[in-house]
């Protein structure tokens, strides 16, 4: 049979069934968050997984203090170093009575003791900080009570009672707490001389002094026997000791005492 060469013809129009047109997906870019944006926990992230939970880091404790806690202590901070302002303008009782015309305060003697444990040499077992805490506050009940000297006849145990009484009111003044507990404990180990720092502020207090006795000689022109008599055979450390016979050869070489 014979093959026909002739293609079938196309159908017509109107029957033609019109397919819908596809639709493709179209993919989207992922969205970035902004700078210093921070996903919610749980909702879904750029990946689109949820996510992850955190555990909120620990808050420090200053900072969810109450403001009125903040305030409180620095009050209490301000009111104990204005108390303290009096160490500053009040000058040595030792030294006004020998006609010494602008002497040095109690805070100058202090700091000029807190210098020596600072430059002292190395000492075994001796802690080189507590030395110095201790001359800086040794005297800090005078705040109050003013420089008693043994010219003033009042009993030594009188004088620690009344500078234990005013250091325990400062120490409330400022508020109490581990640093007023440890102002404290300095005062009454330098009080008790219960410590090798203990004896080498007491010999810095006394080699303090008559250096200070040596100045005011050269300055005004005075003879002060009365502070290196006071002192003499009274060193208990060998820096004491070294440290005094230094200001004494000076002074035997400077005024011919």
């Amino acid at each position: 049979m014979a093959v026909s060469s002739r293609l079938p013809a196309p159908p017509a129009r109107g029957l033609l069934r019109r397919l819908p047109p596809r639709i493709l997906p179209v993919e989207r870019p992922h969205r970035r968050l902004a700078s210093g944006a921070r996903a919610v926990s749980g909702s879904p992230g750029p990946s689109g997984s949820p996510v992850p939970r955190r555990t909120p880091a620990p808050l420090d404790a200053a900072a969810v203090a109450p403001p009125s806690s903040a305030a409180s202590s620095a009050a209490s901070a301000i009111d104990f170093l204005t108390l303290c302002h009096s160490l500053k303008t009040t000058k040595r009782k030792g030294w006004i009575n020998h006609s010494i015309k602008g002497p040095e305060s109690i805070a100058d003697h202090m700091y000029r003791m807190a210098l020596m444990a600072l430059i002292a040499d190395d000492l075994p077992a001796v802690n080189r900080e507590r030395c110095i805490k201790i001359a800086i506050v040794h005297d800090i009940a005078e705040a109050i009570v003013g420089d008693i000297t043994p010219s003033d006849g009042i009993p030594k145990a009188e004088k620690s009672r009344r500078e234990q009484e005013a250091l325990d009111e400062m120490c409330e003044v400022l508020g109490g707490g581990p640093t007023a507990e440890e102002i404290k404990e300095l005062w009454e180990e330098y009080e008790n001389n219960s410590s090798v720092e203990a004896n080498l502020v007491k010999d810095f207090d006394k080699v303090e002094m008559i250096l200070q006795a040596l100045e005011y000689e050269k300055e005004h022109g005075k003879v002060l026997d009365e502070f290196f008599l006071s002192t003499a055979g009274k060193f208990q450390t060998e820096i004491g000791k070294s440290w005094a016979a230094e200001v004494n050869a000076r002074r035997t070489k400077t005024c011919g005492q």
